[in-house]
């Protein structure tokens, strides 16, 4: 999706008491900023990214013309990455708006944007592709509404093989806005997430938000933003106000002042969304109302088809307005709404305003304890890499540098941390042992000191290289009960005591403590 540049002269008009945009609730993050950077002529501010994000370069665009979040962006050229990411404080079981914003403005020098990969928790949301936008002088946004599975939430970008070679992904601003339980939640979102694909007032000819900067148009309450729609079609203007707590996905009262009508009797149709889709499931809701004075003996009757496939029989619309909507409607290529109307209804059909999002499948994650044994193992680093954030396993393509990991149905499993000759300098956490589906340790080769902690429960552990560190302590008595234990290299560190019996006693192990350490026989 695109949105004006926002030059400062198209925000110069002063807003009106009642429609001046208020902080939504949820955080505003200006990418690559060093302060906090307010909206001209609203009470909207967002705040630097370095409390997010700890890889990337900063820079500020030339333009001295531009709205300030587009005036900063945060780029990623260390190529070592596999992804680049925002750790986010969410509510676990919490649902969000999560929407990431893009201007190029030739910050590398060149001329096009690069193409990347935009990653939300453990899923590939989309790729970012944001040149004709640029071209014809427009930022570019994507949104999507997830459930927060833990209590942080990371939003990643990365490199694909559409990224040229001499190119760094970047971004200008994120925004993850808290939504209430009541809305879109006929979506499992457990498993599932959607992600906008167009979201119009139809009759409109501005956009219903905050960015496009109108004072005649106040903000959705929960910063979405309503795009102009308008065709060849009668455009009518209602006479009644509903109330947007009277819809489970509380569209904005603006989006009810206008319709797209057609006259009594005649079919209405429209083109919507405007190009063509992925043939793919969508959650499509649609918003009606009667744009006449209530009337007890007036009907506005009609049938909603989609595609030519019966969307919903007979709907009556009233003065309060109406939703219809479908949890999952398959759409494929152009799009065609129509609604043909009842031979009895007194008014001919309208339509104000829509949505409709495609279904990501998102239920795929790295097993919790996992996560957490990782988490602290970056802690207990000086410096890890620098992709440690994040999902470690997921997608697999992006997985955190040094680890493999297996994926069965929905949940992956760590089963190899390679960090050989990394530079790596820290401890090692006692949970290390909750990696019960890890088969090969390798750390050999950097800086780690502290003691080897027990490793009881790893159990399909093969190989464990941790030759040429400083550890110190004496050898873990567990690893003479591993089960699948072949090798071990321990040569080169500072350790102390004597090699236990079960392990020395091993049958087919490779094990090799010497030089370097202060065993006894």
């Amino acid at each position: 999706m695109s949105l004006p540049i926002f030059l400062l002269w198209l925000v110069s008009i002063p807003f009106l008491a009642h429609s001046s945009p208020s902080q939504p609730r949820g955080t505003l993050v200006s990418c690559g900023s060093s302060t906090k950077q307010s909206i001209p002529d609203t009470s909207l501010s967002y705040i630097p990214d370095d409390g997010f994000i700890n890889v990337g370069n900063k820079t500020t665009l030339e333009s001295n013309d531009l709205l300030p979040i587009l005036s900063t962006l945060r780029y990623f050229p260390q190529k070592s990455a596999r992804k680049y990411c925002y750790t986010f404080q969410v509510i676990r079981g919490g649902k969000y708006l999560v929407r990431t914003i893009y201007f190029y403005g030739g910050f590398d020098g060149g001329k096009q944007p690069p193409v990347f990969d935009q990653i939300i928790g453990g899923t590939k949301w989309s790729v970012v592709n944001t040149t004709e936008d640029y071209a014809n002088g427009m930022s570019s946004y994507y949104e999507i509404i997830i459930g927060a599975h833990a209590k942080t939430l990371s939003v990643c970008v990365a490199r694909s093989n559409q990224t040229a070679a001499n190119s760094s992904p970047f971004i200008s601003a994120i925004e993850v806005l808290s939504l209430e339980d009541s809305m879109y939640n006929s979506t499992d979102f457990r498993t599932e997430a959607l992600v906008a694909v167009a979201r119009s007032a139809f009759g409109n000819e501005d956009s219903i938000s905050v960015l496009s900067f109108e004072p005649s148009f106040p903000d959705d309450p929960y910063y979405r933003l309503w795009q102009p729609f308008t065709d060849k079609n009668e455009v009518v203007s209602t006479q009644t106000i509903v109330s947007s707590s009277d819809f489970w996905n509380k569209p904005p009262e603006k989006a009810f002042s206008k319709a797209i009508a057609a006259g009594v009797g005649k079919k209405l149709e429209i083109q919507w969304p405007s190009g063509s889709l992925q043939s793919t499931r969508y959650y499509v809701s649609l918003y009606f109302q009667d744009n006449r004075a209530a009337s007890a003996n007036s009907w506005r009757v009609f049938s909603v088809a989609v595609n030519g496939k019966t969307f919903y029989n007979n709907l009556n619309v009233s003065t309060g307005g109406v939703t219809i909507y479908s949890v999952e409607w398959p759409l494929s290529g152009p799009t065609k709404i129509t609604l043909s109307p009842d031979a009895k209804s007194s008014a001919g059909p309208l339509i104000n305003a829509g949505e409709v999002y495609q279904i990501l499948p998102f239920g795929r994650r790295t097993l919790a304890k996992d996560v957490a044994v990782m988490e602290e193992l970056a802690r207990n680093l000086d410096n890890p890499p620098l992709d440690w954030v994040g999902d470690p396993c997921l997608p697999q393509e992006n997985s955190w540098t040094g680890v493999s990991c297996s994926v069965k149905d929905t949940v992956a499993r760590i089963i190899s941390l390679d960090l050989t000759n990394a530079g790596i300098s820290g401890t090692l956490p006692l949970t290390i042992d909750n990696l019960s589906a890890l088969h090969h340790l390798w750390l050999g080769g950097n800086k780690f000191s502290g003691s080897i902690p027990e490793m009881n429960s790893l159990l399909k552990l093969e190989t464990l290289h941790l030759e040429n560190n400083n550890f110190t302590g004496e050898i873990p008595q567990s690893l003479g009960k591993l089960p699948s234990l072949r090798e071990v290299l321990l040569q080169n560190n500072n350790l102390e005591g004597s090699v236990p019996e079960q392990l020395a006693a091993k049958q087919g192990l490779k094990l090799q403590v010497s030089p370097g350490n202060h065993l006894s026989k």
